[in-house]
């Protein structure tokens, strides 16, 4: 958390507020957020490039520059402030760009798990960590063929498989309870088993789920809210995710959590039969 919709969501917000300012200062205040290159290097490059667009590429921000993406990974309570350049710096903000509108854009992140990297726009695809990323939800080669390969020799529960980001991007723990259970697909069903039935309704489900959560901007659950304090709306609409002990919305029984490697995971036994 956040993932994939709560990016996109935050990727929009953003883009309403920053595009077309320039960057012409900044200060780290953690520098253990920055991944790549130095810190020193960092500060030096990313001064007086402007932002002229921000895209998403799994649950990284890009936010592209003249000559460089500065790549952004909110981890689990990453999330971007817009304030006003003599504001004082709260002790959770990490990163404060300077931009030419007085304003200053700020990295807050309570348990400092993000990570930035600034990466020269040439190679972009061709280095870590974008070029160790499976396809997008609604890639075209996002086919059963394409899955039936990656699982073919996998003997983990599908539940820990789908969360793998180097296979589809952009699933976290909460988007994949609710796609298992609505493909009828026990969590513990070891990958490589599924039927190329099942296949067919993870992809479906997978851009059926996440379509509907950006539309809803994403999920809030305990203290994560987008930029600007924004709440996501599709908490309101989740089928098993955190509904243990709840009835199941298809057939009444009781909706379950359970552990599949150390991922808490919420399902109905009921209508995810283990069906090997």
């Amino acid at each position: 958390m956040p993932e994939l919709p709560e990016v996109e969501t935050v990727k929009e917000a953003l883009k309403t507020k920053v595009l077309n300012k320039k960057i012409i200062g900044v200060n780290i205040y953690y520098p253990n957020i920055i991944e790549y290159p130095t810190v020193d290097e960092f500060k030096l490059k990313i001064i007086n490039q402007t932002i002229n667009n921000i895209k998403r590429r799994g649950k990284w921000l890009m936010f592209e520059l003249d000559d460089y993406y500065l790549l952004s990974h909110l981890r689990m309570e990453g999330k971007y402030n817009i304030v006003n350049a003599n504001e004082v710096v709260n002790k959770h903000e990490h990163v404060a760009f300077l931009l030419n509108n007085k304003k200053e854009l700020r990295y807050q992140d309570t348990r400092k798990f993000g990570k930035m990297h600034l990466i020269e726009k040439n190679q972009i695809l061709s280095r870590k960590p974008l070029n160790e990323l499976g396809l997008e939800p609604w890639d075209e080669n996002l086919t059963i063929k394409y899955l039936k390969d990656k699982y073919q020799n996998k003997k983990l529960p599908i539940k820990t498989v789908i969360l793998d980001q180097s296979i589809i991007v952009g699933i976290g723990n909460i988007y994949a309870d609710e796609i298992l259970f609505l493909s009828k697909i026990n969590p513990l069903k070891e990958a490589k088993k599924l039927t190329n039935k099942e296949l067919q309704r993870i992809i479906d489900n997978t851009k059926i789920v996440l379509d509907k959560a950006i539309k809803s901007g994403g999920t809030t659950i305990r203290t994560y809210s987008s930029v600007g304090g924004i709440h996501g709306r599709f908490q309101q609409e989740l089928l098993v995710h955190n509904q243990e002990g709840n009835t199941c919305k298809e057939c009444n029984n009781e909706i379950i959590k359970i552990k599949v490697n150390g991922r808490g995971t919420y399902y109905c036994p009921n209508c995810q039969k283990n069906r090997t």
